[in-house]
């Protein structure tokens, strides 16, 4: 089963232990729900440095219990101001470069971090960011899981003198019980905590990096940087569901409207659990099978088909909406879902599916206080390792979200523009119930996020599972998503070899090109808080990955 944890007081579930530890530390001592996130962020820059850092976005979701109001977090950055579909075409390019200093947007994660401080938290950057700092001077032991990514990456990281430097230190992908330290990445954030966010926006760091970017196939002027800002906003996007319930996600560039306009389309059907004879399968306590509860067939199908429609309308419509102009409360509206709604057949599943006619990688972690400040937080270089070039001495890995995100096809609204920002799959949510904050919620994983969220919300909302539970369960994936260069890809069906050979049967006799992987290898690294009755906290870690949910 996943990693879970009860408390009376606060809790905070993170993708890794150091983080978690951290976090606990400052909810220990005193500190909000803002504090401990904070804190655990800047631990998994250091611990997880292919997933996050300080040249990566942010994106949270806050709810503050002095005033009982609920803000959205948007801290992503924009394309080059001489980023044209002109000049990626002139080098040749038919899709966005995956690494390399043409696919970096500006990362807006040092701002968000000071931002949110500032704004919600009750201690400064510089003490949240010691154990970071200690970290990444002192190193930290690699465990099997994290190096399984070097192992990956090694190809890449071996194209960039600057990463191979530090990543494999050995001349070849570190092993697990080594120490990885990264003194440059200390210096970098020394500066950043003495300097604040000015020392990368507009300081003497921020111009290292930009002198190394392009010096090395960067087109930055500079001034994309300078007027990087953090969006807080309120309220976060949401809809109603099933009419108890108040599900709110990160506003566009976000594509949190994948997870609500899903929930709006599911919202019309019954689901329920597979039960038949026990067939479905969970964690047992050897953490590879045994009875526990899944999600039947047939809501298995509902879900899907929904997700169809829900990427297939991101996919037509969504853009930067300083930029684009397009229907957003359209397509979360209910009048919408219940018309969208028909496309769906509960019987038969269908293939690629288009947009409605109108008239990789990431971690994430939650944090709950006593006082009620509730925390859904998300931060990315996009793929692992991002860009996979660390600027110069900086110690800093720049993200690749440019790379990753925009397409090179004129008239598309997700087409790469000067100081436009691209649709992003981060994503994370906070539910409330009978107007309360009820949970919070998030899993890392590009395309996978919107249908990793969805299945863990009806999990916890339709089919009654514990946070445990939810997080266990089963786990499915669609193909294809949203990713540029991933939309020619046949559809299928990615389920987890747990899940209920019944289940899996059924589906393919709906129609899904259904294909089976491991046991625990359908992908996400879920993290989850809800409040029970009396004010408990009930927290769970996906055994999907390593991390730990724990309160005080």
């Amino acid at each position: 089963m996943s990693q879970t944890a009860w408390s009376a007081g606060g809790m905070i579930c993170t993708a890794q232990p150091l983080a978690s530890a951290a976090g606990l530390s400052v909810l220990q001592s005193g500190g909000n729900a803002v504090d401990a996130t904070i804190a655990a962020a800047l631990v998994l820059n250091v611990t997880m440095p292919m997933m996050c850092g300080l040249g990566g976005d942010v994106f949270a979701i806050i709810h503050e219990a002095k005033s009982g109001r609920t803000y959205g977090i948007n801290a992503s950055g924009a394309a080059p101001y001489a980023a044209t579909l002109e000049y990626y075409r002139s080098l040749g390019y038919e899709q966005m470069p995956p690494d390399g200093m043409l696919s970096v947007a500006v990362p807006g994660g040092v701002r968000a971090y000071f931002d949110i401080v500032e704004r919600f938290g009750t201690r400064s950057l510089g003490e949240l960011a010691q154990a970071a700092i200690r970290y990444a001077e002192q190193g930290f032991v690699l465990t099997p899981k994290l190096v399984r990514h070097f192992i990956v990456a090694e190809t890449k990281l071996r194209q960039y003198p600057t990463s191979a430097r530090v990543y494999l230190p050995e001349g070849r992908a570190p092993r697990a019980g080594e120490i990885l330290r990264q003194p440059d990445l200390a210096r970098s954030f020394r500066q950043v905590v003495a300097e604040g966010p000015d020392a990368l926006y507009s300081g003497s760091l921020g111009e290292r990096v930009l002198a190394y970017a392009n010096a090395h196939g960067g087109i930055w002027r500079g001034d994309e940087w300078r007027a990087q800002a953090t969006d807080i906003y309120e309220p976060p996007l949401g809809v109603t569901y099933r009419d108890r319930y108040e599900v709110f996600q990160t506003a566009p560039p976000s594509q949190g409207l994948i997870v609500l306009e899903e929930l709006n389309l599911v919202e019309g059907f019954e689901l329920g659990r597979h039960t038949a004879g026990g067939a479905g399968t969970g964690a047992g306590d050897d953490g590879e099978s045994g009875p526990g509860p899944e999600a039947s067939a047939e809501t298995v199908h509902i879900l899907v088909e929904a997700k169809k429609l829900a990427f297939a309308d991101r996919n037509r419509y969504a853009g930067d909406p300083r930029q684009v102009d397009w229907p957003l409360a359209t397509l979360l509206g209910k009048e919408f879902a219940a018309r969208r709604r028909g496309a769906i057949d509960p019987a038969r599943a269908a293939g690629l599916v288009s947009g409605a006619e109108l008239g990789g990688d990431t971690t994430s972690h939650v944090c709950v206080d006593a006082q009620g400040n509730y925390v859904s937080f998300i931060h990315s270089l996009s793929n692992a390792f991002g860009c996979c070039e660390i600027a110069g001495d900086t110690g800093i890995l720049l993200n690749n979200r440019a790379g990753r995100g925009f397409a090179l096809e004129a008239g598309h609204p997700n087409c790469i523009a000067p100081g436009k920002k691209t649709m992003h799959t981060l994503n994370t949510y906070l539910i409330k119930r009978d107007g309360r904050p009820y949970c919070v919620g998030n899993t890392p994983g590009g395309d996978g996020q919107p249908q990793w969220n969805l299945q863990v919300i009806t999990n916890l909302l339709d089919l009654g599972m514990s946070v445990g539970e939810a997080a266990a369960a089963p786990r499915w994936q669609g193909t294809p998503g949203t990713d540029p260069a991933g939309l020619a890809r046949p559809v299928e069906l990615v389920v987890e070899s747990r899940m209920g050979p019944a289940v899996r049967a059924r589906l393919a006799e709906m129609g899904h090109a259904v294909r089976v992987v491991g046991p625990w290898a359908g992908g996400g690294d879920a993290q989850l808080i809800r409040v029970r009755d009396g004010g408990i906290l009930e927290g769970a870690s996906d055994p999907r990955g390593e991390g730990v949910a724990i309160g005080i």
